[in-house]
């Protein structure tokens, strides 16, 4: 995976990058408008993080010169994430082509969330679904699948799992999946997550789906075997 942050915060974009990066990934940095400009028009990514208070040149004016070329610079997924929260930037933005929309302060679970699903919907031309052996889920609409039959979850279950299903073969901490789950200031207690990664648990695991609790350190839901 290769990822573009766009943001004039040295700060935020050097703990972005740092969180984001995992082996084998590459995450490139431009502090201004005129140098993501530079780097959308030379080189390929899966996925720009873009700030709208830019230096030198605006992210929507970045923006729209991104959606002006040829793909497949064109089509790559873009998530604004900026402190901007008036309606009127937001719907500018996605009238210019961005796919999601992010304001500042932000869980970085939910961002890592939402640039995987980006991503996913990138490499299969559109369709917002993930995949796990027998296990489907509509990101759009909000649904899951086992074997083709409707899963009954509830939101905050539907909610562990999306987050296990974009970080499947890796480690969630109870920490992430709280963030991920509940809002600021929502009270949330000490045995709500295992709760939930319970009946998420017993939902799946008929199917051969797997979530092992990897003990001090959270959830790893367990690639599908091959074939």
């Amino acid at each position: 995976m290769r990822v573009l942050i766009v943001e004039d915060d040295t700060v935020l974009a050097d703990g972005l990058a740092r969180s984001l990066r995992q082996p084998g990934d590459i995450v490139d940095h431009a502090p201004d408008g005129e140098q993501a400009d530079r780097l959308l028009a030379s080189q390929r990514y899966d996925v720009v993080i873009l700030d709208l208070g830019l230096p030198r040149l605006d992210g929507f004016e970045v923006l729209r010169r991104m959606r002006r070329r040829t793909a497949p610079a064109a089509q790559v997924p873009v998530l604004i994430l900026t402190a901007r929260d008036a309606l009127d930037d937001r719907v500018k933005g996605l009238d210019l082509g961005a796919d999601d929309y992010l304001a500042k302060p932000f869980d970085l679970p939910e961002l890592e969330a939402r640039l995987r699903a980006l991503i996913r919907r990138g490499k299969s031309g559109g369709a917002a679904e993930l995949a796990h052996g027998a296990l489907r889920l509509d990101t759009a609409g909000r649904r899951v699948l086992l074997h083709d039959q409707p899963l009954e979850v509830s939101a905050r279950e539907l909610g562990v799992l999306e987050l296990l299903m974009l970080r499947a073969g890796r480690v969630v901490s109870k920490e992430q999946l709280a963030e991920n789950l509940y809002g600021w200031g929502e009270e949330v207690g000490a045995n709500a997550i295992e709760v939930y990664v319970h009946r998420v648990r017993k939902k799946i695991e008929p199917a051969g789906v797997t979530i092992r609790t990897i003990r001090g350190l959270g959830y790893l839901l367990e690639r599908p075997a091959d074939g």
